[in-house]
């Protein structure tokens, strides 16, 4: 509920909204979540202490928001887009193929942008994921009196990640497994004794190669796992498919998401006024409550830091973070074609509609 001003109040019971509603006091601020506004001033706006708790994430969102009494008003889970990388892709092939056709001679350009040149920037995938968090902020702030924000966040160490030695080991942090050599190539050929692998120095040829056990173009990592010494007679026989390797080797990981997070913590807790608090309390507190792994459930933990929970909601709202729309304006080979980009019949792309009693 929303006052004249727009001010945020306490949430009323269905009942009270309908009847504010019925006799012309309220109108309809938004339908999703429920919002109505107040058409008269109020002489008292009691307000209750709301703690908004957010489980961030790099793919997924929990948001839910609770009184100190352990009441649930409010759940909420974002998906964040992770599309965009291979979307810029393609946005650049299409581009360099458009000036390849049309402007044959055109003179080569590099950093004639601001954003290409601009001190401590982030990438266009950082910078989505971290508006979608301010964003759900910003709308809970817009329909409920928020006192208190916690937002668990986590810190990762993406070298434990890939190599879990270091944590017993403290000194591989500074002396890894190339340590003392040129690079992975010097290592690999140390270890395997510059000696093929595959025949063991039958071929008695000398020339010596470093292949990829799963191949780079399958997702072969570049690490020494997937590294093996073969000689130049059993590398290209092995490229024919004429002999066949019985080592397993190694896909190469993704440890994008760990060093997203680490940046998302450090731009949320600069940019808000929210306490922080860590996954494992979070965890603790959601099997005491008896709450299954979801992450709207998290943010529920989050917020009641605990408390036995009440649901006055069995509502959650699924949220989807998706592009602005289609930027493409013609379509044909000489761009004959001219694509409607606003309202057809009254509606646009991801517009909600109602369709005898249904929602869509």
């Amino acid at each position: 509920m929303l006052n004249m001003d727009g001010k945020p109040l306490m949430p009323c019971s269905p009942a009270i909204a309908r009847l504010l509603l019925k006799q012309g006091k309220a109108k309809v601020k938004h339908r999703i979540a429920f919002t109505i506004q107040l058409l008269y001033k109020t002489d008292t706006e009691y307000l209750q202490p709301l703690m908004h708790g957010l489980d961030s994430g790099s793919s997924k969102v929990g948001s839910a928001v609770s009184d100190e009494k352990g009441n649930v008003l409010y759940m909420s889970q974002i998906e964040i887009r992770n599309d965009i990388t291979e979307k810029m892709k393609q946005r650049s092939k299409y581009r360099r193929n458009r000036r390849n056709r049309k402007t044959r001679y055109r003179k080569a350009r590099w950093l004639n942008r601001k954003n290409s040149i601009k001190t401590d920037r982030f990438s266009p995938t950082m910078t989505s994921k971290i508006h979608a968090h301010l964003k759900e902020i910003k709308f809970v702030k817009s329909i409920l009196p928020i006192t208190k924000q916690v937002v668990e966040t986590a810190t990762f160490d993406s070298h434990a990640l890939k190599n879990p030695a270091v944590l017993t080991n403290k000194w591989l942090y500074q002396k890894g497994i190339n340590y003392g050599y040129a690079n992975t190539k010097a290592y690999v050929l140390t270890r395997d004794g510059y000696r093929c692998q595959y025949c063991k120095g039958k071929s008695k040829d000398k020339r010596l190669e470093v292949h990829h056990i799963i191949f780079r173009s399958m997702g072969g990592s570049d690490e020494e796992s997937n590294l093996i010494t073969l000689c130049k007679t059993c590398h290209d026989a092995l490229h024919r498919g004429e002999v066949e390797l019985k080592k397993k080797g190694k896909k190469k990981g993704q440890l994008n998401h760990a060093t997203q997070m680490n940046s998302i913590r450090i731009q949320l807790l600069k940019r808000t006024s929210a306490e922080e608090t860590f996954g494992f309390i979070t965890k603790e507190h959601r099997q005491l409550l008896g709450l299954p792994k979801e992450h709207y459930f998290d943010a529920v933990a989050i917020a009641t830091t605990g408390k036995e929970v009440v649901f006055k909601t069995n509502k959650v709202l699924w949220k989807k973070c998706v592009s602005d729309g289609d930027y493409q304006q013609t379509k044909g080979v000489r761009s004959e074609q001219v694509i409607p980009t606003g309202k057809l019949f009254g509606f646009r792309k991801f517009d909600k509609i109602q369709y005898k009693g249904e929602e869509y």
